[in-house]
């Protein structure tokens, strides 16, 4: 994996995945699928499955599953890398015939991946995609894991995205894309992650949002890890997005498992087309060596979880615990700017996920506070839990907060300003000008994202 890459390690810049989970053909008892995109993206198909009741146990598998995914890159070796290491773990494998590479990459270059690669490869990969779809009883949507900084994840990744629009229009699509590295090593990062959001915009229902920084942040600080490999970095990001997708009961007194978990949070979550920009956070995540020695109760994770919320905190260290919700009736409060330093986080809609015994007693009356969320949606709508008894990779309690909120504000204003630097003095635009994409192009993603900010920022109570 390379400075743009990502999820899972070694695996594609840009990866889909479809809303059933694992896909298994010769075990019908079980309906999970997914499809990936390689080295520079992932995309997972999704459709709804049908798991067991409460207090049921999973059938047991009797062949190994395959995952319904899709791998992409315009280079081999991730996606052969990819391939055999899952094939090695011995509990799931890709199918070998359900990915595609070329034996050359886009140079970095977004406009190099979305109109010269994408055009020329996309019916390929598309066909590849509808023999994955077909095998799902009913569809859901599409998971993609894709980057952001490079040339293959960010501008192929955007243009399969939109055929993806174009041939499942109901279909739900929830992009999980990797912000890069604030000083990363490609020079042209602010560049191609603008075209890649303000492309997106147009197609997706939702972003998801990984930063670099953030989870080089965790490994150093919370996980204890020394030297951080690009394997570590993409095990947190795994350990969170499975602490959101792995099954749960989306409604209090459900009796069964969520079966369309990506369109059950697209509900929760994106209210309005405007707002699509998610953010993920997870409590507890440490060295397993200090697992051992460490206890967790509900009403201590949860007031971190909220107090994340609050201060936009990116891991449970260091968070700011001075901030507080403005007063109702008081708007001048509420006002917030992009860069300014510290100020509170305004929500339109938040998602908490619970994991381990006794979830049912859990309070979570601060997360339905109504000074935590904008006036324009009703409280009880702007929040939902999920809850499972099970507990998650190795937590005997664990939550996550996945977050439509002011949560991305400033990164997007830094991105944006870094960008337009650098377009104001035409640095580099040629690179791109000889590929197709003209300023006018460059002009429209500044308007569109400029029009994102503009929203999240105007956010008030």
């Amino acid at each position: 994996m390379n400075e743009q890459g990502i999820l899972p390690s070694a695996a594609p810049h840009f990866q889909l995945l479809t809303d059933s989970g694992w896909g298994h053909p010769p075990c019908p008892s079980r309906d999970w699928s997914s499809v990936i995109l390689s080295s520079s993206f992932l995309i997972s198909l999704i459709a709804l499955a049908f798991p067991p009741s409460y207090g049921e146990e999973f059938p047991r598998l009797t062949c190994e599953p395959v995952a319904r995914a899709v791998l992409v890159d315009m280079e081999p070796k991730v996606i052969s890398q990819t391939l055999s290491m899952a094939a090695r773990s011995g509990r799931w494998k890709y199918d070998h015939q359900s990915h595609f590479c070329q034996k050359q990459g886009s140079g970095n270059n977004w406009a190099n991946g979305y109109c010269v690669h994408g055009p020329r490869y996309g019916d390929v990969i598309m066909n590849l995609i509808q023999k994955e779809a077909e095998k799902c009883d009913r569809l859901s949507g599409f998971l993609t894991v894709m980057s952001m900084a490079g040339g293959t994840g960010s501008g192929m990744g955007a243009f399969v995205t939109q055929c993806l629009r174009d041939a499942f229009p109901t279909s739900f699509i929830l992009n999980q894309v990797v912000w890069p590295y604030g000083t990363g090593e490609v020079i042209v990062q602010n560049y191609n992650s603008v075209l890649t959001l303000s492309h997106l915009y147009q197609s997706s229902d939702a972003l998801l949002v990984h930063e670099n920084d953030a989870i080089h942040k965790i490994c150093a600080q919370l996980m204890n890890i020394k030297k951080i490999s690009f394997r570590d970095v993409n095990q947190v990001i795994a350990h969170q997005l499975g602490s959101v997708f792995q099954p749960t009961y989306s409604s209090a007194g459900a009796s069964q498992y969520s079966r369309s978990p990506l369109g059950d949070l697209m509900e929760s979550l994106v209210p309005h087309p405007e707002f699509k920009m998610l953010g993920l956070r997870n409590i507890p995540q440490m060295s397993e060596n200090s697992l051992a020695y460490s206890t967790f109760s509900w009403p201590g994770l949860i007031k971190h979880l909220r107090q994340m919320l609050i201060a936009n905190a990116k891991m449970e260290e260091g968070i700011n615990w001075q901030v507080r919700p403005p007063l109702r009736g008081n708007p001048g409060a509420a006002k917030t700017s992009p860069d300014k330093a510290l100020h509170f986080n305004s929500s339109i809609a938040n998602l908490v996920v619970l994991r381990g015994k006794d979830v049912q007693s859990v309070d979570l009356g601060g997360f339905e506070d109504p000074a935590l969320y904008t006036s324009w949606l009703n409280p009880q709508d702007a929040f939902t839990v999920w809850k499972t008894p099970r507990a998650f990779n190795k937590y005997e309690k664990s939550a996550s907060l996945v977050s439509n909120s002011q949560f991305l504000l400033k990164l997007m204003d830094n991105i944006v300003e870094k960008a337009w630097n650098m377009f104001a003095s035409k640095a580099y635009v040629h690179q791109y000008t000889k590929f197709g994409i003209e300023e006018e192009d460059f002009l429209d993603c500044f308007t569109t994202l400029e029009q994102v900010i503009s929203s999240y920022a105007s956010l008030r109570f």
